[in-house]
């Protein structure tokens, strides 16, 4: 079911996972240059939205197999 914590939630986690993983990308590609942060950025914008609609898509699948796993390492 989607509801608003569900959309905040998958906003926050991508922005901040999409971008963490552009940043380091990014720095591995071309290094510190001057145009670092312009490539970065427009590598983010693609990225961005991407993750937001992975993070809504598999959530609930996630959910799913951690507690399948959680409940066999409990065994």
């Amino acid at each position: 079911m989607m509801n608003i914590s569900n959309l905040i939630f998958a906003a926050i986690m991508s922005g901040l996972m999409s971008l963490s993983i552009t940043l380091a990308t990014t720095l591995v590609r071309v290094g510190i240059e001057q145009n670092f942060f312009s490539a970065c950025l427009e590598a983010w914008a693609v990225a961005y939205p991407v993750a937001f609609f992975c993070i809504l898509i598999y959530r609930p699948l996630s959910i799913k197999l951690t507690d399948s796993l959680v409940k066999k390492l409990h065994l």
